[in-house]
Order: C-alpha cells, then sequence, then structure tokens
C-alpha cells in the first residue's frame, strides 16, 4: 500500500473527528472576527457621542456668550451704604443686601454716648445707596428723609404723608381701605422685598387694586 492509499485510509478513518475540528476553527476565527468589529463599533459610538457632546457645548456657548460673565459681573457688585452722625467709624460700608441698621452701626464701630436712637428704627433693612443718620441728643435733623425711622414716625418732609416703607401696622391701618390684615401684608412685603420704590408698588400685594390705591395714593410717600 503505499502513502497516499495510506493517507487517504487515514483520512477516512478520521473523518469524523477532523470535521469536528474544521467546525471549532472556523467557530473560534468568526467569534474573534465578530469580537473584533464590536470593538470597532463601540469605539465609533464612544467617538460619535464625543462628537455630539462637544457640539451641543459649542452651540450652547454660541446662544449663552455673556450668561457665566453676567453672572460673575452681578456677583461682583457690591452694595454700598453710608452711614454719618453719632457712630464711632462713619463712612461708607459695603454690605449684602440683608443687612439690617443695627448692623452697619455695628460695622461703623457703635454708637457715640449722645447718639439718639429713639426715633432709629434699627431693624429697617438696607439698601445700595442707602444714606443712614444717626443724630445726637437734641440734635435737629433738616434732612430726616436720611434717618431709619422707627415706626411711631409716619411723616416725611413734613407734608403729612405716611411714609410706606416705614410706617408700622397702625400707621398703615389708618389709610382708606387699608385693614389690619393688609397692614401687616405691606409690612410683610417690605420685610421681603426691601422698600418700595414708588407708590404704585403698593399695587403688588394681594388685595391692594387700582380702586383702593386711588383712595389712599395721595396720603403715601416712598421718601
Amino acid at each position: 500500500m503505499t502513502k497516499g492509499q495510506m493517507f487517504i485510509q487515514w483520512v477516512q478513518e478520521k473523518k469524523q473527528w477532523l470535521i469536528i475540528g474544521l467546525v471549532c476553527v472556523g467557530a473560534a476565527i468568526f467569534y474573534l472576527y465578530n469580537q473584533n468589529d464590536d470593538v470597532d463599533l463601540i469605539k465609533r459610538q464612544e467617538v460619535i457621542s464625543e462628537d455630539i457632546v462637544a457640539e451641543n457645548d459649542s452651540q450652547k456657548e454660541q446662544e449663552h456668550p455673556n450668561s457665566n460673565d453676567s453672572a460673575a459681573s452681578s456677583k461682583s457688585q457690591p452694595m454700598k451704604v453710608d452711614i454719618k452722625g453719632a457712630v464711632m467709624n462713619p463712612g461708607v460700608y459695603t454690605v449684602t443686601g440683608n443687612e439690617r441698621v443695627i448692623d452697619i452701626i455695628e460695622k461703623a464701630g457703635g454708637l457715640l454716648d449722645d447718639a439718639d436712637i429713639v426715633k432709629v428704627n434699627l431693624s429697617q433693612k438696607v439698601m445700595d445707596e442707602m444714606v443712614i443718620y444717626i443724630p445726637k441728643i437734641g440734635e435737629e435733623v433738616l434732612a430726616a428723609e436720611n434717618i431709619p425711622v422707627n415706626s411711631g414716625s409716619q411723616s416725611s418732609g413734613g407734608d403729612g404723608k405716611v411714609n410706606i416703607n416705614q410706617a408700622d401696622a397702625s400707621a398703615l391701618d389708618s389709610l382708606p381701605g387699608i385693614g389690619p390684615s393688609k397692614a401687616e401684608a405691606i409690612i410683610e412685603y417690605r420685610e421681603t422685598n426691601g422698600p418700595f420704590q414708588k407708590v404704585e408698588d403698593l399695587m403688588n400685594i394681594s388685595g391692594i387694586g387700582e380702586k383702593t390705591f386711588e383712595k389712599l395714593k395721595d396720603q403715601i410717600t416712598v421718601q
């Protein structure tokens, strides 16, 4: 028997195992090939995702180019108040907007011994460019609008009008169309939002409409 015949006979005898071996090798090659494709697909998807995120960020920057600058600018503008009169260190002080008159007095080193705070509203919130004047005992102050007036003082400039930024509940209650509940609402609004900028702001309070405002507009002031 020749070598060729012997090889053919061996193949015929081992044919079943050879087929199984070839199938296994083919399956292994197929698996490895698909694994490489999956890895490439994942990498392509990651690259695409990164490109989309970068594009979205770029669009946001183009749509709102100054948003960060505006926020930084708004935070970089401190408020200033000027305190004068019977305090240890009168001058201009930086505030956050949450302080009250008593806090500014403390910043200024406290009151002098002859300070008169009977008519000073120590609990009044301060605002930007506000001037606070603390008079001395017996002093007649002409610029009364610079004093954070205590609740007992209702008028400004001697005109008899009620200052809605300084009046207490009883003073507000005396206005036409303003009862106890609306008076408390005015004080609450004032404490939450700061001083009224104009008398018309009174209509921002629930229950005070145009009709009520018309009745009292000539009797109120914000100065």
